[in-house]
């Protein structure tokens, strides 16, 4: 027995992983929430090899090592490592898993500092990236090389709400011993069984859904003990470990994920249903939605649809500035995953790089706004975007 309550097999279901996974076993006078540690290194043996050490920099601080056994629990992978940011995250993972040479097979429905990571700074290590259009075997297929080691992919897709059959890559991924990587942010843990699925490394952005308050910056991985520990040994080189304070406000907020999720879940599904056929609303894209491309395959790899959502409106980014200038209770911002409402176009943050040739090859047209949907009264959150339409009529 190690004294930590999430090693006896309890069967327990993800919102009851989500509050005791990784806990010590209580015992008189001890804390129910583990306190923050504060300390950047700590007492050693003599003799200790430093593999043994606990150190901050190291990732196994209390605090994060608790979310480390929380986030593997809830992934139902072997181990997870806690990271500064989704990008750190991303970014360590890759290195981690690819040498100087290698390849990599990827969605072009990225995040734009994603993209730019492959496309700008991963070559510098001489590792190269094949973008392509994921809707088939074949796509994927054609574009491997005997140096591909690692297949990368968004689902659902930021900010586009592409959902690809992640089945698809993870039968290859196995065929050929290559890793199957997923950015998972939009969904959690709760919407899709990434590992389940065969998804060999998840990255989440914990900044936004698993901490849930807007209040934090942070990034996970989770997957083979032997694959976090390349990415472990690749952090404490770079340098991206999160601070102890940082791992307790994630500890906190993974407590109510589930909650939550399925709170973002029911109001985006409502908000989605109500811009349908609205004036002035060109396109609505949301996974949940029957009209939405991948539906099918959304509604197999997917227990609930998400709490994002995009609307295309008409008359273009004159329309979407206007829009988003009158909204009072949503409000206008980057990030993601909060319990409020926040909105923003992909054209002045996530992919401000790109050209408009490029934005509108992947689904970002101007006039496109991207809708966080918070936990307030869906109610109140239509009345609020009712009266940003009617602007638009005037």
């Amino acid at each position: 027995m190690s004294g930590k309550r999430s090693d006896e097999p309890s069967g327990h279901r993800q919102a009851t992983v989500g509050i005791h996974a990784g806990l010590p076993e209580p015992v008189p006078g001890a804390p129910v929430v583990l306190p923050v540690v504060q300390s950047a290194t700590f007492f050693g043996g003599a003799g200790e090899p430093a593999s043994e050490l606990l150190y901050s920099r190291y990732g196994n601080n209390p605090n994060q090592a608790l979310v480390g056994e929380k986030m593997a629990a809830l992934e139902s992978t072997e181990a997870a490592l806690l990271l500064s940011s989704g990008m750190s995250a991303i970014a360590m993972t890759l290195l981690a898993a690819l040498p100087e040479g290698g390849h990599i097979v990827a969605s072009r429905h990225l995040y734009g500092a994603t993209r730019t990571l492959l496309e700008h700074e991963l070559p510098r290590r001489g590792i190269t990236t094949t973008l392509i259009d994921p809707e088939s075997r074949e796509d994927w297929e054609g574009a491997l090389t005997p140096e591909t080691g690692v297949l990368l992919l968004e689902v659902p897709a930021n900010p586009t709400l592409r959902v690809f059959d992640l089945r698809v890559p993870a039968e290859i991924a196995r065929d050929r011993e290559i890793l199957l990587a997923v950015d998972g942010t939009f969904a959690s843990p709760v919407n899709i069984r990434f590992a389940e699925l065969g998804v060999g490394a998840v990255v989440h952005s914990a900044t936004k859904y698993l901490g849930g308050h807007s209040d934090l910056v942070a990034g996970v991985v989770s997957g083979s003990q032997e694959l976090i520990e390349r990415v472990q040994n690749m952090m404490k080189l770079y340098g991206p470990a999160p601070d102890p304070h940082m791992a307790w406000l994630l500890d906190r907020g993974l407590k109510t994920l589930q909650m939550r999720v399925l709170g973002h879940n029911h109001n985006a599904m409502e908000l989605a249903r109500w811009f349908l056929g609205r004036e002035g609303v060109v396109d609505v894209h949301y996974p949940g939605l029957p009209e939405h491309p991948d539906h099918a395959v959304a509604s197999e790899i997917m227990s609930g649809f998400g709490g994002m959502l995009a609307v295309v409106l008409e008359g273009g980014g004159v329309a979407a500035d206007a829009f988003t200038s009158t909204l009072e209770l949503a409000l206008v911002a980057p990030s993601l995953g909060g319990v409020e409402t926040l909105v923003s176009q992909p054209r002045y943050t996530s992919h401000i790089h790109f050209s408009e040739v490029m934005r509108v090859g992947i689904g970002i047209p101007d006039g496109f706004v991207r809708i966080s949907v918070g936990l307030e009264d869906a109610e109140d959150l239509k009345e609020d975007f009712g009266r940003a339409l009617d602007v638009l009529k005037g």
